[in-house]
């Protein structure tokens, strides 16, 4: 099979190392940090994701910075669950397991202690229940 040949014939370098210009970059970078923010919150907030807002500023590092997009899959925290989604596409049992006790503890606390109206805390299980659906498949 041939290589994909850019317009100007030479071999098409890739989507991880495409060149792309400053203003692109900086989108790029701004995306994936915002992300990267997401998903370290994430980590201490119930009912907030980590490992998809991770995996996106993964892509979006991949595509602003070399070096950024390196960090990111040899961080100590981040990067060995993004290495197991990416080989295996799993999330590991332990962190589905904490995902659905923290969101069960979460909508418990919605239900029973905080103010909110009817309609509201019902609106909320059903996020969660989307979520955890997602989580355990």
């Amino acid at each position: 099979m041939a290589p994909d040949v850019t317009s100007t014939g030479s071999p098409d370098p890739g989507p991880r190392t495409r060149r792309v210009g400053q203003p692109a970059r900086l989108v790029w970078l701004a995306a994936g940090w915002i992300l990267f923010g997401i998903g370290a919150i994430g980590v201490v907030v119930p009912g907030l994701p980590t490992t998809g807002p991770m995996l996106l500023a993964l892509a979006c590092f991949a595509r602003g910075s070399e070096r950024i997009h390196q960090w990111l899959l040899n961080h100590p925290v981040f990067g060995p669950p993004i290495h197991r989604w990416q080989k295996y596409r799993v999330i590991s049992l332990r962190a589905k397991v904490t995902a659905v006790v923290m969101m069960l503890g979460s909508f418990v606390y919605v239900a029973w202690l905080s103010p909110l109206p009817q309609w509201a805390v019902i609106a909320i299980g059903c996020l969660i229940a989307i979520g955890m659906v997602v989580v355990l498949r």
